[in-house]
């Protein structure tokens, strides 16, 4: 059987994630300080994660790691994205 991925948990990251970004911006996601700009900080992306999984109802299973890997993967992604859009905005 193909792999399930626990689309309620996938809601879940998605929902903390445009709440932690409406309130503290997308400059929150990335590194303060170092060499390279628009550097994602993974501390954040798993921030968001472990959100999710501690605010899941008790009586569901936790998810399968592939389902964890995958909402990581989504969350760089849409970082990644709106980094590239705000670097198109100001002109980089």
């Amino acid at each position: 059987m193909a792999d399930i991925i626990d689309l309620t948990f996938h809601a879940d990251v998605r929902r903390f994630f445009t709440k932690l970004i409406d309130q503290r911006g997308l400059s929150y996601f990335l590194q303060k300080e170092g060499p390279r700009l628009f550097h994602i900080e993974p501390s954040k992306v798993e921030l968001v994660l472990r959100t999710a999984l501690r605010t899941r109802d008790p009586a569901l299973p936790r998810p399968h790691e592939k389902a964890i890997e995958h909402c990581r993967k989504e969350l760089r992604r849409e970082l990644i994205r709106r980094v590239a859009n705000a670097m198109l905005q100001t002109g980089l």
